[in-house]
């Protein structure tokens, strides 16, 4: 497996986002959702839910989040309002920070993604980048563990060298 492209973001006063890099692994799945979720699962990210993105900008402050796109493609805003839009589809995997914002600018009528966080940590919030809440999450963020092992490729795979 090659190493996955990686893009960082900066803290937008609203959007803490992480010093860890946003990764993205392109074709590194089969374009199914049984066998993404096998994939996750096996490497300790146990699958929670199908669905898309969300067209708000939102960020999990208590734990890390992999995307596994099984059909289709979606263009989304990662890093807050003046972050990036990466495109992504059928086979690729995204694995986003703790902090990190991100936001659906646009999808295919066929899109389904599996969603999944680590088995190190609680169960996910859902952030929306409140001002009065920025500390807050600032300081949750910091705390969330890394993963036990990389949702693609399991204990030897690129996440433990890129954010080790």
């Amino acid at each position: 497996m090659t190493d996955p492209m990686t893009f960082t973001f900066a803290d937008d006063g609203a959007i803490p986002n992480s010093a860890l890099p946003l990764l993205v692994y392109r074709d590194a799945v089969p374009a199914d959702a049984a066998a993404i979720e096998r994939i996750f699962a096996a490497n300790r990210w146990p699958p929670a839910w199908r669905n898309g993105v969300y067209p708000f900008h939102h960020f999990h402050s208590v734990a890390h989040e992999v995307l596994g796109v099984a059909r289709g493609e979606v263009s989304v805003l990662f890093g807050g309002p003046g972050g990036q839009v990466l495109t992504v589809k059928a086979g690729d995997v995204v694995v986003i920070p703790a902090g990190v914002g991100h936001c659906n600018k646009g999808q295919s009528a066929d899109l389904l993604i599996v969603g999944a966080y680590p088995d190190t940590g609680p169960s996910p919030d859902t952030r929306r980048g409140k001002p009065a809440e920025h500390a807050e999450v600032v300081a949750a963020v910091r705390q969330v563990p890394l993963p036990g092992a990389d949702p693609v490729a399991g204990l030897d795979g690129p996440l433990g060298r890129v954010w080790g």
